[in-house]
């Protein structure tokens, strides 16, 4: 059975093609910088890598330019090969906790939480309209990042703020990336060897969160009502002052939709560095010997540290410590200062094994308190996996 796996990041999609259940690959690739200039996509297929630099200003070209690329390299000779289509989503709120078929309700459900996720739900619903309409066949099915995060206890997902906000609103912590949190927490305990694990895993990327997982189950994660909370990225702020936004707005007369399209769009990296919200664009200001660069990684590397340190306090010990995602997998000067950071917990680099981009190895020496993996996440299989069996 084909399934296709979509997964619509903020500045991102990646596709890939299984056949299930046994889980082969048979094409898979990138749209990278989406909505910024010098974009590009990767197909990787029979060993092949194909690079194509194209225009992609929006998210729904780019699903477009893979149905073609689909049908051009004879994965399929029709699209009715393929039996389910599954679309990640970032936000489903109270609603879900588990992957959903892709009806109307609850398209109507994921648009309605779009505030909640701004830079990705619609996104995923403009993936979702384009698979029903060039694959009108195929089983369409939704897999929620926030779905991992439903097993954090309400000591941690609520704030301290007038209790009715919870029960009118649904103001609550919620998290993100739950998908590739938990994918790579089930590989990280495989690698461990055992299941009763608790683990901080890293998904370091344009976005970013850092998770606690106890014994399989998120009890914490840095993302918050939404992703706009916790860590700094490419161009979120992560945590701030609340106060902030009414002040500045008090200043200069912004509106709430403007201070929030600043807060999601043109903060982060993007804000501090004044260059790129990509961290290869400020690792080369770095070495161009950029100060505004310089500051926004350490800015950056000092959050990541801090939560790392927080959720190892709150897990009482760790047995790993796992980097993911875009800068997790291929920086290697951030895990560097990740870790060096982390020194007082006993922690040591080894800086041979450390030299590598987007392979899984150990990069702690073997006196290191905690072990450190870069396990190159796999949201994909995770999203096939479930649409096979809602397929069956």
């Amino acid at each position: 059975m084909k399934i296709l796996s979509i997964n619509a990041g903020s500045s991102s999609l990646k596709f890939q093609m299984y056949e299930m259940p046994e889980e082969t690959v048979l094409i898979s690739g990138v749209f990278e910088r989406i909505g910024i200039e010098n974009s590009f996509y990767t197909i990787k297929m029979n060993g092949e890598k194909i690079k194509k630099e194209v225009a992609l200003p929006n998210h729904k070209i780019a699903f477009q330019i893979l149905i073609d690329e689909l049908k051009e390299y004879h994965v399929v000779d029709s699209l009715d090969e393929i039996k389910g289509v599954g679309h990640r989503v970032v936000q489903g709120g109270a609603y879900f906790d588990k992957t959903e078929i892709a009806t109307e309700d609850v398209i109507s459900k994921i648009d309605e939480l779009s505030s909640l996720a701004p830079l990705h739900n619609p996104a995923a619903i403009v993936g979702i309209r384009a698979a029903q309409e060039v694959i009108p066949n195929a089983v369409q099915t939704v897999v929620f990042d926030t779905a991992f995060h439903q097993t954090m206890e309400e000591e941690t997902y609520l704030y301290a703020l007038p209790y009715e906000w919870y029960q009118n609103y649904g103001v609550r912590k919620y998290g993100a990336h739950g998908t590739s949190h938990k994918y790579v927490a089930l590989r990280a305990n495989q690698l461990i060897g055992k299941e009763n694990t608790k683990l901080i895993t890293c998904h370091i990327g344009n976005g970013g969160s850092v998770s606690a997982v106890w014994n399989g189950k998120c009890k914490n994660t840095s993302m918050g009502l939404t992703p706009n909370a916790g860590l700094i990225m490419g161009t979120r702020c992560g945590d701030i002052d609340a106060t902030i936004i009414p002040y500045i707005m008090e200043k200069t007369g912004m509106t709430a939709k403007e201070i929030d399209n600043i807060l999601n769009k043109q903060s982060g990296l993007l804000g501090i560095s004044g260059v790129s919200n990509d961290s290869r664009d400020i690792e080369d200001g770095i070495q161009a010997g950029n100060e505004r660069c310089i500051l926004a990684q350490e800015m950056y590397i000092k959050r990541i540290v801090n939560y790392i340190a927080q959720y190892y306090v709150e897990l009482d010990g760790c047995d790993a410590i796992c980097f993911t995602a875009g800068v997790g997998e291929n920086s290697i000067g951030v895990r560097k200062k990740i870790i060096e950071r982390l020194s007082v917990l006993g922690l040591k680099l080894d800086e041979e094994a450390n030299n590598v981009r987007g392979q899984e190895v150990l990069i702690t020496s073997p006196d290191s308190s905690i072990p450190c993996y870069v396990i190159p996440t796999d949201e994909e299989v995770m999203i096939a996996r479930d649409t096979y069996l809602l397929c069956k």
